[in-house]
């Protein structure tokens, strides 16, 4: 699980670069390597955009995973 939380955290990441590039460059760094609504530009944009629906899910088993405080201020147990 810790692979994939890291893997969607570098996506997620990425796509808010390519939007901070979008915002303030009015450049689409997605659009740019893959071509303006091509096919795997879609499949980039679909794939940083399920990464951030998993991570809102799992936002607090995240949390969990890494030793953070648990939601409501308790402390979460400590991985053995």
């Amino acid at each position: 699980m810790r692979a994939l939380d890291a893997i969607v955290a570098v996506l997620l990441i990425v796509g808010g670069l390519n939007w901070g590039l979008v915002g303030i460059f009015n450049f689409d760094l997605v659009a740019a390597i893959f071509g303006a609504g091509s096919a795997l530009s879609r499949i980039v944009y679909t794939i940083v955009g399920l990464c951030a629906v998993y991570w809102l899910v799992e936002w607090s088993a995240i949390r969990r995973r890494y030793g953070e405080a648990a939601p409501g201020g308790r402390e979460a147990p400590t991985p053995t």
